[in-house]
């Protein structure tokens, strides 16, 4: 079948954000006494809070774990969302989609208002047909409720018409429960290794490397 929309995650994969989340989440655990090197949180990076927290404090209350999320969204906004840049070619990725008919959506367990934040950063809100974020559902990845809902704004189509873009073992996982194919990208730190064992069809070092493969990519099956 021909590949009728793309499922872009965000961070780690069009904005190089990984590294300046685990430093927010590193603040966030500190501030309540529990600390993690760099690597272990870095590992849980692209879970949403309730799934990364759950891995790291396994005794937290719900209350605990929700009080955690907020104090690391607070810090990430108020030091490190404006450090948050776009890679190269990530907006020239999303262009050439659409330009090929393909429909754009960005599905990312980030909250609604770094989605917003990441949209305009990258200018392309006149690409993206649609969007969902941590903040639309109840699970975030390695669930597959994010890649669900966003099947669910794309009624006309299938699971196998559809692929997913993402940076994490977590981002593979959702869609593969989705049963969306997933092209991996090195750029969030994950290694091949980890991105293959979780299902990734193909794996790339970034967007522009994508970019510049497209037509030979999985994403490039247009005509069908």
């Amino acid at each position: 079948m021909p590949i009728k929309a793309i499922l872009f995650d965000i961070d780690g994969t069009l904005i190089d954000s990984n590294d300046l989340h685990v430093l927010a989440w590193e603040e966030a655990f500190a501030g309540i006494g529990a600390r993690f090197d760099r690597q272990t949180i870095h590992d849980q990076i692209g879970k949403g809070t309730d799934m990364l927290v759950p891995s790291l404090l396994p005794d937290l209350d719900e209350d605990g774990v929700t009080r955690l999320g907020e104090a690391h969204g607070a810090i990430f906004k108020d030091r490190y969302l404006d450090r948050a840049k776009p890679f190269a070619q990530a907006p020239d990725l999303l262009a050439h989609a659409h330009g090929l008919g393909q429909s754009v959506v960005l599905a990312s367990s980030a909250s609604r208002e770094e989605l917003d934040h990441y949209l305009d950063l990258l200018d392309v809100r006149d690409l993206v047909a649609e969007t969902t974020s941590g903040d639309d559902v109840a699970r975030t990845k390695p669930a597959p409720d994010i890649f669900a809902a966003a099947l669910d704004k794309l009624p006309q189509m299938g699971a196998d018409e559809v692929i997913v873009v993402g940076d994490t073992p977590y981002d593979v996982e959702a869609a593969e429960r989705c049963g969306i194919a997933a092209v991996a990208l090195r750029s969030g730190g994950f290694t091949d290794d980890a991105l293959m064992e979780a299902g990734a069809t193909a794996i790339y070092d970034d967007v522009a490397a994508l970019l510049a493969d497209y037509a030979a990519s999985p994403l490039g099956d247009v005509a069908g």
